[in-house]
């Protein structure tokens, strides 16, 4: 009965020491590793054949088309002798500020129809339903194909004749040689011309930055920025330096932004 206990106390300890061991045992780590993920910076897109958001909030589309599309129109006045302030008028007028579905869907900024057109075309309600417009890879085009349009028809020729920086005669001469059947298209342009003051575009490629139709007391003369403008180009083109350029209007870096307004005096 004794050797028989002895045993017995012998193989409790056994187990009990086999179960500690069991309990203290280490189990590998099953918790997942977490791997540092980077998430690439996106890299913004230019929108193509519309006019891009500027960094000036209170522009509004009518003003953001002029700083975008200005420097074409003289460069097309540089060309073919067209008033930018005409070309800038009726593009603002027959495209609805770049809006309107032919300038949108076709880049074609003056409601030019096709009449022997061999490129691509699109079909939008006019004076009829569905006529055929001219359609355009790129803007820069219709503005160029507007110019074309207006120096290669006769009906056009005396416009020619008149000064390129009076916007008023070319306005009325566009209706009398029947470019516009609205009795009131002269009118709508001269208005558009002058509330945004665009004259001041003929004025540049002439070399006069005098201002016309302002008060004696409207002095200040500005210059609204457009693609490709620097404070560096823009003081050979006023006859400033960059200094004075950034001391009139505050500026801290050489940075411009598209649509900028800048004092000039």
């Amino acid at each position: 009965m004794k050797k028989f206990c002895v045993v017995l106390l012998m193989s409790l300890v056994v187990v009990s020491c086999g179960s500690k061991r069991k309990i203290v045992t280490k189990k590998k780590d099953s918790r997942p590793k977490i791997e540092q993920v980077s998430t690439p910076t996106e890299t913004p897109t230019e929108t193509i054949g519309l006019p891009p958001k500027t960094s000036s909030p209170q522009m509004n589309s009518t003003e953001a088309y002029i700083a975008y599309y200005s420097a074409i129109a003289q460069e097309e006045m540089r060309k073919y002798k067209i008033p930018a302030s005409i070309t800038l008028a009726q593009g603002i007028l027959e495209s609805g500020s770049g809006k309107g579905r032919l300038a949108v869907e076709a880049n074609n900024h003056f409601g030019i129809k096709c009449h022997g057109w061999t490129g691509e075309k699109i079909y939008h309600d006019d004076d009829a339903s569905q006529e055929c417009f001219r359609k355009y890879t790129y803007a820069k085009s219709s503005f160029e194909d507007h110019s074309l349009f207006l120096t290669s028809r006769s009906r056009y020729s005396k416009l020619f004749q008149l000064r390129e920086d009076d916007y008023k005669s070319w306005a009325k001469g566009l209706r009398a040689a029947g470019y516009a059947t609205d009795r009131r298209y002269p009118e709508k342009l001269i208005s558009l011309i002058e509330r945004y003051k665009l004259y001041r575009y003929d004025d540049e490629v002439l070399g006069n930055y005098t201002p016309k139709n302002v008060s004696t007391s409207e002095t200040a003369l500005t210059h609204i920025v457009v693609k490709g403008d620097t404070l560096y180009s823009l003081s050979r083109k006023y006859n400033l330096t960059v200094e004075q350029l950034k001391s009139l209007n505050n500026l801290k870096t050489n940075d411009l932004s598209i649509g900028q307004v800048l004092k000039l005096n």
